[in-house]
């Protein structure tokens, strides 16, 4: 169970991490470096290229190593509040990967597609998309923080 447990808080450790630096550190310094969304654009697309599946199976792996704990877990602390605190984990888990599915499914194709006038409208909306996915990514790691102490 314990090699269970760091596989899942690994693997969200890694993905609100990478968030975390991309945000804090690659995002700005693209923008710095290159000032021109356009010129900015193919330093992104080459970062993003390959990614997805990669991340696709993180959340696979995070999905299935938390399914897999809830049974091991639930008799030492199945009460209302820890079924409570699992819950709104999971849901803030889904709707992280429901904003990923967006950039991954749709954002990606809008931006490879964009004039270059569109390109600051939509590196807006990106930002404000990962900023939303390590929020919620944030607050499950801390409810999975909270639910193991209860």
């Amino acid at each position: 169970m314990v090699l269970l447990v760091l596989v899942h808080v690994g693997v969200g450790a890694v993905w609100l991490g990478s968030m975390v630096y991309s945000l804090g550190v690659v995002q700005p310094r693209i923008g710095r470096l290159f000032g021109d969304p356009a010129r900015a654009e193919d330093v992104y697309r080459e970062l993003a290229a390959g990614n997805r599946w990669r991340v696709v199976a993180l959340i696979g792996v995070l999905g299935l190593s938390g399914a897999a704990l809830v049974p091991l877990l639930s008799d030492d602390h199945g009460d209302g509040w820890w079924w409570t605190l699992i819950a709104l984990k999971a849901g803030l888990l889904i709707a992280a990967a429901g904003c990923f599915w967006w950039v991954s499914w749709r954002g990606w194709p809008a931006r490879v597609f964009a004039l270059p006038a569109e390109l600051p409208a939509l590196h807006r909306r990106f930002r404000v998309i990962a900023i939303l996915m390590t929020t919620l990514i944030s607050l499950a790691l801390a409810l999975g923080v909270v639910a193991a102490h209860q």
